[in-house]
């Protein structure tokens, strides 16, 4: 039998609270924030009140990205441009070439957890925010 290591509501939740506490700090400064599994499922979701639409998705789609790379979307983006490939080369309508997620990796075994995605702000803001959220999940 297997035991696969997963992330928990405690951990999802501590993420969450801990990256909207910061974000709040400025509200005129809207984002949105995805979690997923290591199957790029989500697991929690929040936007700001005022965030556009595009942001909305793209968070998501950010941490699937790098749930399913197992690798920080800045880091996948620029493995594919190294190779000279795009995202479209693979075939995967989900996936994205930009920076703002962070994956999520077992301390132990780098077994990849999920992934935390943020869009709204700048690239780095971004990543700067899903680090946050990795951080208080204790990994």
């Amino acid at each position: 039998m297997y035991e696969k290591p997963m992330l928990s509501l405690d951990q999802t939740r501590k993420a969450m609270d801990a990256m909207l506490d910061k974000a709040t700090q400025e509200p005129n400064r809207p984002v949105a924030i995805a979690i997923v599994d290591d199957g790029g499922n989500l697991l929690s979701y929040a936007r700001m009140d005022g965030c556009r639409a595009n942001p909305q998705t793209f968070a998501i789609r950010k941490a699937y990205t790098s749930a399913m790379s197992g690798a920080d979307s800045a880091v996948y983006a620029e493995r594919l441009q190294s190779q000279g490939r795009s995202v479209s080369d693979m075939g995967n309508p989900n996936l994205v070439s930009a920076q703002g997620a962070v994956v999520a990796l077992h301390p132990e075994s780098g077994a990849v957890l999920g992934a935390i995605g943020v869009s709204g702000l700048s690239s780095q803001e971004d990543e700067d925010l899903a680090r946050l959220g990795v951080q208080s999940m204790g990994l």
